[in-house]
């Protein structure tokens, strides 16, 4: 299946040069980007669906308990 994109003219330019650093076609790294893009999408729509049903639930700590245990984690937390 082929599809024809519009993108701007910058990101062209960028894509063209990108594609002849590394020896591949703009259509190649244009489809891995997007794939990448759609990857990180799906996985942040499906983490915040799955911490609203945890909340739903009632699965939360307080905030107190999640400074806490970023302290443990040895992160700077206030």
């Amino acid at each position: 299946m082929g599809a024809t994109l519009t993108i701007r003219e910058d990101l062209a330019r960028r894509l063209e040069s990108l594609a002849k650093t590394t020896h591949q076609s703009e259509s190649s790294l244009a489809s891995q980007a997007i794939e990448d893009f759609l990857t990180i999408q799906e996985w942040r729509i499906r983490a915040i669906e799955e911490g609203i049903a945890a909340a739903d639930r009632g699965d939360v700590v307080s905030h107190e308990e999640a400074l806490a245990e970023l302290k443990r984690w040895g992160k700077h937390a206030s």
